[in-house]
């Protein structure tokens, strides 16, 4: 009975997918042109130049650093070397995905400056290659069906769907222009654009069955090459697992199996950070570094529990850390101030924690998987963190995203406690320390910065009287990295469509910035004065 009704949901997806996929701006309502269209002052660029930043070093299987996966590299920073929006003339474009749904969530781009994206919505996912500037799709092919997706269309509840980050919510782009992907059928796939016919295509140009390894009801989050070519890969329910380069031989095992914690669930929600002395994951309860062990299976070298808290927050996803693993290498010093002497470098490995009070910002030394530091967020009894780190120089900024009322799509009005933080590591790497405290509520979005102007970009709900009654606006905010001054905001949208739910933030090589938002994908670009 379920194979008959997978494949009917298969043909019924296939149907909407071609029929219901309008391609054009994303609709506005009519309080839209009631909403100010610009707060604040155009920036001016201030490239970020005596931070101390050591350089993230180039994956060697990843294509360019900035432009192969959500997170910008395989540290997990969120940063990239070129500009975004100064907020000079902005101008909106937006792109309709589906009738319902179409939210991009990962973002890279080709050798040509075209995207490449996963978009997603209750029919199923698509892969899509997409002019950076007109937005316009060029080439698309589905991706498997999953099964919250499955779940959601039987039961008439989609919350599920904002939860599950397997099938496609994450992937990356291989050198060569050719993104990896995890399907929800358990295949990794690498695809490629064939324009042989005049036509661009995707193609497949290798798949790896891991399924048979997986226990029922285990799906794929992500999959990404370690610096040997091994295509690591991990399941939420807890496993990890390789593909070895050489022999293309399968190793996994779940993390119970090595922690022998038999009784306690242990889940990974979100992606890993990869570099060249390990793969970085956390679960719901630790923080681990691994590496293959002399058996060639799976192992960690240290693992380090966190305070998960009691509990599963409002505005949280589950009872642990929302936040992918971000690396930072950083200069160690002598001494404080004029005349210090860098001694040394700590390598540094960041999450969020789910204490129940306030949640705390953990730094660990990646050598030895000791906490370095760890510094409280936000306001007491309000504090969630979902979303990764941004980190730069010896610096981490993380945003709050509790919210009461919930701030996904399906919230009729969604709001978030305001809170974003930036904290930096003391001269000589063991303390951390306040730099600054914004009151902006960038309620569900992966937030970024640009190094090349010194700008931290956010994604906020804006609520005051210029704003309509019941109007529910969204604004491209930017904030000063240096200062946490917010320098501008431009409206975007009103309404469901432009909430991002959980889509990041993507800064391209042209300078425009782009956000997944519930019904496609939007930009903002500078224009001449």
């Amino acid at each position: 009975m379920k194979a008959i009704f997978m494949k009917i949901l298969t043909a019924l997806s296939a149907f909407l997918m071609l029929f219901l996929s309008p391609g054009g701006q994303i609709r506005q309502p009519a309080a839209s042109k009631k909403c100010p269209a610009f707060y604040g002052e155009a920036a001016v660029a201030n490239p970020l130049e005596d931070e101390g930043n050591l350089p993230i070093p180039q994956h060697p299987f990843l294509a360019p650093e900035g432009t192969n996966g959500m997170h910008g590299n395989g540290y997990n920073t969120d940063t990239y070397d070129y500009t975004g929006p100064l907020g000079i003339n902005p101008v909106v474009k937006s792109r309709s995905m589906n009738v319902f749904g179409g939210l991009v969530a990962t973002l890279m781009f080709d050798s040509q400056g075209r995207i490449m994206c996963i978009s997603g919505n209750v029919v199923g996912f698509r892969l899509l290659l997409i002019d950076a500037d007109t937005l316009e799709i060029l080439a698309e092919t589905r991706l498997p069906q999953r099964p919250s997706t499955v779940e959601a269309i039987k039961t008439f509840n989609f919350s599920a769907i904002s939860s599950d980050t397997s099938g496609g919510a994450y992937c990356h782009l291989l050198k060569g222009d050719r993104p990896i992907i995890g399907n929800s059928d358990n295949i990794i796939q690498i695809y490629y654009i064939d324009e042989s016919s005049g036509k661009p295509e995707w193609k497949i140009e290798k798949e790896y069955d891991v399924d048979s390894y997986l226990p029922e009801g285990s799906h794929l989050t992500d999959a990404m090459p370690d610096y040997e070519g091994n295509i690591w890969f991990l399941t939420r329910p807890g496993e990890v697992g390789y593909i070895d380069a050489e022999t293309e031989k399968v190793h996994v095992l779940n993390i119970k199996d090595l922690t022998g914690l038999k009784d306690e669930n242990e889940e990974i929600q979100n992606t890993f950070a990869i570099c060249e002395d390990g793969i970085y994951i956390v679960s719901d309860r630790a923080m681990y570094r691994f590496e293959i062990g002399e058996d060639k299976l799976p192992t960690y070298t240290w693992r380090t529990p966190y305070d998960r808290g009691t509990t599963l927050k409002p505005g949280a996803i589950n009872q642990g850390s929302g936040t992918t693993p971000t690396l930072l290498d950083v200069p160690v010093y002598d001494k404080e101030g004029e005349g210090a002497k860098q001694v040394g470098v700590r390598k540094l490995c960041a999450i969020t924690d789910n204490a129940d009070k306030q949640v705390n910002i953990v730094v660990y030394d990646r050598t030895t998987g000791e906490v370095v530091d760890q510094y409280p967020l936000f306001t007491p009894g309000k504090s969630v963190s979902e979303n990764s780190i941004v980190a730069y120089g010896r610096s981490f900024i993380i945003e709050n995203n509790y919210s009461e009322s919930g701030a996904g799509f399906l919230e009729n009005n969604p709001t978030s406690e305001p809170g974003v933080t930036r904290v930096d590591m003391n001269y000589d790497c063991t303390k951390l320390e306040l730099a600054w405290h914004s009151n902006e509520a960038s309620a569900t979005v992966v937030p970024k910065m640009s190094t090349e102007n010194g700008i931290l970009y956010l994604y906020t709900r804006v609520q005051n009287d210029d704003i309509p009654k019941n109007a529910v606006a969204w604004y491209f905010t930017a904030v000063d990295f240096r200062t946490g001054e917010t320098l501008y905001k431009v409206f975007t949208g009103c309404g469901k469509n432009w909430n991002n739910s959980y889509g990041p933030i993507t800064i391209g090589p042209n300078g425009h910035a782009y956000v997944g938002v519930f019904n496609g994908l939007i930009s903002i670009e500078d224009t001449p004065a």
